[in-house]
């Protein structure tokens, strides 16, 4: 029965009437331990109308919960292909389209139930990520249910609470009871109603259950929660009280069969005994419970810690004897609480192993951290293996510190012991891919210099063609571009040996960048091929490095045309699949394109809205700051020196030039258009100390001119090989530079050549056209020059107070595309959209498929995925 929550169960009602509609929604249930969260939920499944499917499930208080924990639960009901793809550990592209499929089916609406959220393992967090972007298409209701008071700010499901869309989750949090309503059912068991709320704070479950323990012996009724779950226990056999206090040890389901394989011969009588009174509680598949965690707990307390470990042998014995039906994650958490270092040894890399294979990989690291705490009972191969194995497992799941370095080496000074120069080199490469992760660039090619001189003193082999090919990457990155080439065709060379399709992308990205980095197009062949195979061997990380490094080669090349092209893919991709950190790389590249093209504040705007997510590493949030910093400097914003000294300070700490060199010249610029000239000199030396092997034309070119406008000589710089931009301006051709420039597409940089005429009718066009641009640093030095030169009265006149630039939306819709997207992303169908624009519905459809071409989104749902990662695409 419910009691004091009409309120929430109202709302989740309506919320379903509107994910049945086709507009899903995501439900956060929350309170304490005991507050009716599960009384709630049952209620509204029960009051659900027919033609909806249900599935619930939960996650356990495990030392590592089991991966995907509520899908395992409810994989039945969600059909054969889902079921399939979770008993089979199928990875998480597959298992998440099959869900998809599944949710979207038209077979009926669905209300999805996850409970004990609080305890989720991260793959189970990262798939309700991936619902939660989509939900708002889906005729879905998702109810999950935690306790608040255990999930603190940073509990990592408050952060993937975070990231799902405000439009589509709800917060329910239930509160206690009030003292009438707990005054209401303790006078029906004639007790007194204010006591009873005393001793319950009127947590529901605290009052049902001293009511319980009361009505059973009519005596004095139990002070506390504990004292009534003893009393009721105390009324049962003794055989029935040991089963309790066994099963008690399992914070999880327990599956009858593993009952009675406890008490094979009166399981089936005391199970029965057992949920009739209420004590446990069966699943529709026949999984017992204690009626409530509560209960589970306060049984488990009583229990001594030597007697404990005992049952927890005694339960593992029994898991094994289940066989394949037995949860390895139970059986990992069982074998370590009863201190059973060889049954951990066993069993814990056989459940990481499964959990990676879902996309687990925090959980995979936990188990493999786990068996870490008995090591010393470990062979030396098995030791060796767990460290490189909890390293590299750590690792995916973001974790980079000292401990997981530490284990890298501990691999390798094990393997030494044994003689295995192979998985010595392997680990010397990851270990330089780690330190390469954490900025560490002198570090990284140290230790990949020395993996290859392990991996040289043996046989030929793909993990020495991988090590040849991260070695070209760290000369490509670091702009040693003939390093790279020379590296990258080794590695190719030797996979053609050992065919590898990872390897090949790979290697063929690195040397295709490293070409077209110095002006040879063929490199821009082998980019693609690279991202071709990447893409048909589902390589997305190789696919995601493919697009970044096309996207970055037309941006700085000024392709705009192809810039435009391969940004769009890209992020399309890279949303689709859920690639975050990649996503907002390619969003900065974005930044830098409209920059580039005079759209300021398109630039600012992007790059703001990527630097607002606080989860990046600093390389993958470097080029939005870079752009920030150099949009700032532009539009005079107050804060623009702040901007620029903090993108130069992480650019320093990359150790690479493709990341120092921009934020060196957005400082000489920023010296340039201030009239500091002092300031930038020291940046403008160091650029000036390159060799011309160490960057490309189009940088070149960019030393080359400020150089000159500074009054510096350039060094020899083969100026006919300049692009025409830079040769006309070192030429003095300023009217061919800055024709030059437009013809690109660049009216920022035509305008900043022409700043530099003595001209009046030419200086006040660049004044003009800069002022349009909202780019007021340059505009007031074209103004000082002016004066300076005596020719103000040619220059228009100077606006008053802040100035605001017309703006262009980012991805250049339309007004009216924007307003069709907004209604797309509320969920408005195409006939909804022409009502509510009063527009014709061929009219709409014509809108609908520009939005969605010039979001690079194949459908409704990938309009959504960008917008919820793009939230600055709705203005």
């Amino acid at each position: 029965m419910l009691i004091e929550r009409d309120t929430q169960l109202s709302l989740l009602t309506a919320l379903a009437a509107s994910a049945g509609a086709g507009r899903g929604h995501i439900a956060l249930v929350s309170g304490e331990a005991g507050i009716g969260k599960t009384t709630l939920i049952r209620q509204l499944k029960a009051s659900a109308p027919k033609t909806w499917r249900s599935a619930l499930g939960g996650c356990d208080a495990l030392f590592t919960p089991r991966a995907l924990g509520p899908v395992q639960d409810m994989a039945g009901v969600l059909g054969p292909d889902v079921d399939t793809l979770v008993r089979a550990g199928a990875d998480r592209q597959a298992l998440y389209a099959a869900l998809l499929n599944r949710l979207g089916d038209g077979q009926g609406p669905f209300l999805l139930i996850w409970e004990d959220l609080h305890w989720a393992d991260h793959a189970t967090l990262d798939l309700l990520r991936f619902l939660g972007r989509r939900i708002a298409l889906l005729p879905v209701l998702l109810v999950i249910t935690f306790r608040g008071n255990e999930t603190g700010g940073d509990h990592p499901l408050r952060r993937a609470i975070a990231d799902l869309p405000e439009a589509s989750r709800t917060q329910i949090a239930l509160t206690p009871l009030t003292p009438k309503a707990v005054g209401q059912m303790a006078r029906a068991q004639g007790l007194t109603g204010q006591w009873l709320f005393q001793a319950t704070a009127g947590n529901p479950f605290k009052v049902s259950e001293i009511i319980a323990a009361h009505a059973g012996d009519g005596g004095a009724p139990p002070a506390s929660v504990r004292e009534a779950v003893t009393a009721r226990q105390a009324r049962l056999d003794h055989a029935a009280r040991d089963l309790l206090e066994l099963i008690s040890v399992i914070p999880a389901a327990v599956p009858a069969a593993l009952v009675h394989q406890l008490a094979p011969d009166t399981a089936g009588d005391m199970i029965d005994s057992l949920t009739a009174q209420g004590i446990l509680q069966a699943s529709p598949s026949g999984d017992l419970r204690f009626r409530h965690e509560i209960a589970r707990q306060a049984t488990l307390d009583r229990i001594p810690a030597l007697r404990r470990r005992a049952h927890h042998a005694s339960i593992l014995a029994a898991l094994r004897a289940l066989g394949s039906s037995a949860h390895l994650d139970q059986m990992v958490h069982h074998a370590a609480s009863a201190l059973d270092g060889a049954a951990v040894l066993e069993i814990a890399p056989e459940a990481a192993a499964r959990a990676a294979a879902s996309g687990a990989h925090r959980e995979a690291a936990a188990h493999l951290g786990t068996a870490l705490k008995f090591v010393d009972a470990a062979a030396p191969e098995l030791a060796a293996t767990l460290y490189e194995q909890w390293a590299y497992e750590s690792g995916l799941a973001a974790r980079i510190d000292d401990e997981v370095l530490d284990a890298r080496r501990h691999a390798i000074t094990l393997w030494r012991l044994l003689g295995r120069q192979d998985k010595v080199g392997e680990n010397l490469r990851w270990l330089s891919r780690l330190h390469w992760y954490r900025g560490e660039a002198p570090e990284a090619a140290r230790l990949a210099d020395q993996a290859i001189r392990v991996l040289e003193n043996m046989p030929p082999s793909a993990e020495q063609a991988m090590a040849y090919s991260l070695r070209s990457q760290l000369h490509m990155l670091n702009d040693q571009m003939d390093d790279a080439v020379a590296w990258g065709e080794r590695a190719l060379a030797l996979e053609a040996q050992f065919p590898n399709p990872e390897i090949r992308a790979h290697a063929m990205n690195n040397v295709g960048t490293a070409l077209v980095f110095r002006g040879r197009t063929e490199g821009e062949a082998m980019l693609q091929e690279s991202l071709t195979v990447s893409l048909a061997n589902g390589l997305h990380e190789q696919a995601a490095r493919a697009y970044t490094n096309l996207s970055e080669y037309a941006v700085e090349f000024r392709r705009f045309d192809l810039a435009e092209r391969v940004l769009a893919e890209g992020i399309a991709f890279d949303t689709e699949h859920d690639l975050d950190a990649w996503t907002y790389y390619l969003s900065g590249r974005q930044a830098l394109l409209r920059l580039e093209q005079g759209r300021l504040k398109d630039a600012e705007t992007i790059s703001r809205g990527v630097l607002a997510r606080q989860d990046l590493t600093l390389v993958m949030r470097l080029p939005a700051l870079q752009v920030l910093a150099r949009a700032s400097l532009r539009m005079a914003a107050p804060d623009a020196s702040e901007i620029i000294n903090a993108a130069y300070e992480d650019a320093l700490a990359t150790d690479e030039l493709q990341h120092v060199v921009p934020a060196r010249l957005s400082l000489i610029e920023y010296g340039w258009l201030s009239g500091n000239l002092t300031a930038g000199q020291e940046h403008l030396d160091a650029l000036l100390a390159l060799t011309g092997a160490d960057r490309h034309a189009w940088n070149l070119g960019e030393r080359a001119v400020w150089a000159r406008r500074y009054g510096r000589v350039a060094p020899n710089e083969r100026l006919n090989d300049l692009p025409e931009p830079f040769r006309r301006e070192m030429d003095g051709d300023l009217a061919g530079a800055a024709a030059a420039w437009n013809a690109l597409g660049m009216p920022y940089a035509a305008a900043l050549v022409r700043l530099q005429s003595d001209t009046g009718e030419v200086l006040g066009a660049a004044v003009r056209e800069l002022g349009a641009m909202g780019a007021q640093a340059a505009a007031d030095f074209g103004r000082r020059r002016a004066a300076h030169l005596g020719l103000s009265r040619a220059l228009p006149r100077a606006r008053r107070g802040a100035y605001t630039a017309a703006r262009d939306h980012p991805l250049g819709l339309t007004r009216r595309e924007q307003d069709v997207l907004a209604l797309i992303v509320k969920g408005y169908s195409n006939r909804e959209i022409s009502e509510s624009l009063g527009r014709s519905p061929r009219t709409v459809e014509h809108h609908v498929s520009s939005v969605l071409a010039k979001l690079g989104a194949a459908n409704r749902m990938g309009v959504m995925l960008r917008v919820q990662n793009e939230p600055w695409l709705l203005g």
